[in-house]
């Protein structure tokens, strides 16, 4: 789940999609500890920066961004587990206020290990409920992914690092999630556009978003 999306369906700009094949399911669980291990070894690195600054993009401090971001990835493993039909699970997350940041990012760790572990024994053709198409093990996994890797995007360019996560991790994302997104540019810019968060060359930054996470 995340709050940092539009709750409407964004007008996009006419494009031509991209063409990135589909991952195959066992792939899933490998990526989103890839994509974990990435993302938790940028944000290490700033751990001893200001984390109550604003993170790029977003209302939230970087630490609140961080809390977001656990809160996220055990969700979408809570709905995969109760694969319930019209709602959230009543499992929140949440980490220590009182705890170092470092600290704070073992948690986000066993967050991670959590949703990669239950994609990973979740069947094929289980489905759960998510307001923006109800899903599978695949598109939860990939869900994971986009809240990692764009909120270590917000947070490391607010402390200063810039940071890309590998390319093939966000043409994963890009076709499970965003089958409409424009082909051409590298795939972490077309991820951020699609979120909300950049323009790309043609194509003005969107101010509304969302994902589509249907089984197709």
């Amino acid at each position: 789940m995340t709050t940092t999306a539009a709750t409407t369906p964004a007008t996009t700009p006419a494009t031509t999609p991209a063409t990135t094949p589909a991952t195959a399911p066992a792939a899933w669980p490998e990526l989103v500890s890839a994509a974990s291990g990435e993302c938790l070894a940028a944000l290490l690195s700033v751990a001893g920066q200001d984390w109550s600054r604003r993170a790029r993009n977003l209302d939230w401090t970087c630490r609140e961004t961080l809390d977001h971001l656990a809160l996220g990835l055990v969700g979408y493993t809570g709905l995969l587990v109760s694969r319930p039909r019209d709602r959230y699970v009543t499992l929140f997350a949440s980490l220590d206020p009182g705890a170092s940041v470092a600290a704070c990012l073992d948690g986000v760790r066993i967050a991670t290990s959590l949703l990669s572990a239950t994609v990973r024994d979740t069947e094929a053709d289980a489905r759960a409920w998510h307001p923006w198409g109800h899903s599978d093990a695949a598109g939860f996994a990939a869900m994971g992914i986009v809240e990692l890797a764009v909120h270590t995007f917000d947070i490391t360019r607010a402390l200063g690092l810039s940071w890309t996560p590998p390319g093939h991790l966000a043409a994963a994302v890009l076709a499970r999630l965003f089958p409409g997104a424009p082909a051409g540019h590298d795939p972490f810019e077309t991820l951020l556009w699609c979120t909300g968060r950049v323009p790309l060359p043609g194509l003005p930054r969107l101010g509304s978003w969302q994902w589509d996470g249907t089984v197709r």
